[in-house]
């Protein structure tokens, strides 16, 4: 006979294990413009002798890597019953029906169709985006926009978070 298993915590249940998880990372030809600046930093400081070459060339690739690791952290993700797009944390209970955009539905919502109210989390280097619209009515935001590079995996976790619920 064993005895009866004692849980070691809460349980996981569905709403708190992440649905959908990206994270919107810089193309690779940024890392390579990256090495550039930094080569850049480290050739101006030449005349001045090896030490300040050195200094520059860290410096400038520190300040490149920093600045393009930080653009590239941006990350999407519907977990306990929320999407959560860069610094946006909004109810799935305030969001409405999520349209799945493809290249030139996207560049067209990011440019001309654009509403200025809209929450925007974009990265032009990605060509796939969803629109989900905001049912609040307490909020201005009329849409929120969100480039993703699995669109229909979005939307899928949301319609799934939303069937969760009602």
């Amino acid at each position: 006979m064993q005895p009866p298993a004692t849980p070691s915590g809460p349980p996981a249940g569905p709403s708190s294990a992440p649905r959908h998880d990206e994270r919107l990372t810089a193309p690779r030809s940024w890392w390579v413009i990256t090495a550039l600046v930094a080569l850049s930093g480290g050739l101006v400081l030449l005349p001045l002798g090896p030490l300040p070459m050195l200094a520059g060339l860290i410096g400038a690739g520190a300040l490149a890597a920093a600045a393009v690791s930080s653009y590239g952290s941006a990350r999407i993700r519907v977990v306990a019953g929320s999407l959560v797009a860069g610094d946006a944390r909004i109810p799935v209970s305030a969001l409405g029906e999520a349209e799945v955009l493809d290249a030139e539905e996207a560049r067209a919502w990011r440019s001309y169709k654009a509403d200025p109210r809209a929450y925007m989390l974009l990265r032009s280097y990605i060509p796939t985006a969803v629109r989900v619209l905001v049912t609040d009515p307490e909020d201005p935001t009329p849409y929120v926009y969100v480039s993703t590079r699995d669109p229909r995996a979005l939307v899928a976790a949301l319609d799934a978070v939303r069937a969760e619920a009602g």
